[in-house]
């Protein structure tokens, strides 16, 4: 071992940053001559959650359908979880959007049904025609009850959804995304149609799940303390285009205030 020269500095050993699991690069979604997005680039790591903002029409339901492939990319580069989303093979669409949970702000719960069969309905991607056919296999009931258990609301797993509270049935979605067991999750104003206690409940939950499963969760909000308070990075867009990207511990209420001033134009959500 060769020793370092007096008074030279060794450097420490780098710990290489975790590589992204979903990278977009230089992305624009157009219809015609209405741009949607433009310019935008997005990095969503292991293990963070990162917060997504905007006002109405600013494009934050674009950036997240073109993630799983809803929409058409018109330039630029779209990486989720190893697929190349922007050339997807012949069957490629299927195997991405399994592996990508999905949240909504409309839980999208099968009322009737048990609250454990709403979140077996997770594994549909992955259970096989015999099991589409005769029922899920015990090792799936086993996982749903344990993702239940760990939501919070096992006790509620025999009953209808429909019986459920606001909060308890996001719940049950999220459990469910788990179960298709995601290697990203997407939450789309998940906590709208809640109060703010149970709206603060169930982003601690998705932080949790994206701290302890190596999971990134990109969340759509429009409440900017909440994105602030739970959060480790917050992306906002202003029409169309990235205004702020950085760590929630950088920035407070003012410096997001931008991405809400009143503009000119008329643009819907999208």
């Amino acid at each position: 071992m060769t020793l370092a020269a007096a008074g030279t500095t060794v450097p420490a050993a780098t710990v290489p940053p975790t590589l992204p699991l979903v990278t977009v690069r230089d992305l624009r979604v157009a219809y015609d001559e209405h741009v949607v997005l433009d310019g935008v680039d997005l990095d969503l790591r292991p293990g963070e959650m990162v917060a997504l903002l905007g006002a109405s029409g600013s494009g934050k339901s674009t950036l997240m359908r073109s993630l799983t492939g809803f929409v058409p990319v018109s330039r630029g580069s779209v990486r989720v979880a190893g697929h190349d989303v922007t050339n997807l093979p012949r069957g490629g669409l299927r195997t991405l959007r399994s592996d990508v949970g999905q949240v909504f702000q409309q839980f999208h719960l099968i009322p009737r049904l048990s609250v454990l069969t709403n979140v077996l309905t997770g594994a549909l991607h992955g259970a096989g025609p015999v099991n589409l056919v005769g029922g899920f296999s015990s090792a799936h009931r086993v996982r749903a009850l344990q993702l239940l258990d760990r939501v919070g609301i096992a006790h509620k797993a025999e009953e209808p959804a429909r019986s459920l509270s606001g909060g308890q049935q996001q719940r049950v979605a999220i459990a469910r995304a788990l179960m298709q067991q995601p290697k990203v999750i997407l939450a789309d104003e998940p906590v709208a149609s809640l109060d703010p206690k149970l709206a603060g409940s169930v982003l601690r939950l998705l932080r949790q799940i994206a701290t302890e499963d190596g999971i990134p969760v990109l969340v759509s909000l429009h409440v900017l303390h909440l994105a602030l308070e739970h959060g480790d990075r917050v992306v906002g867009l202003r029409q169309g285009r990235v205004l702020v990207s950085a760590p929630t511990a950088r920035l407070d209420a003012a410096a997001l205030a931008g991405l809400y001033e009143e503009e000119d134009d008329d643009d819907h959500d999208l």
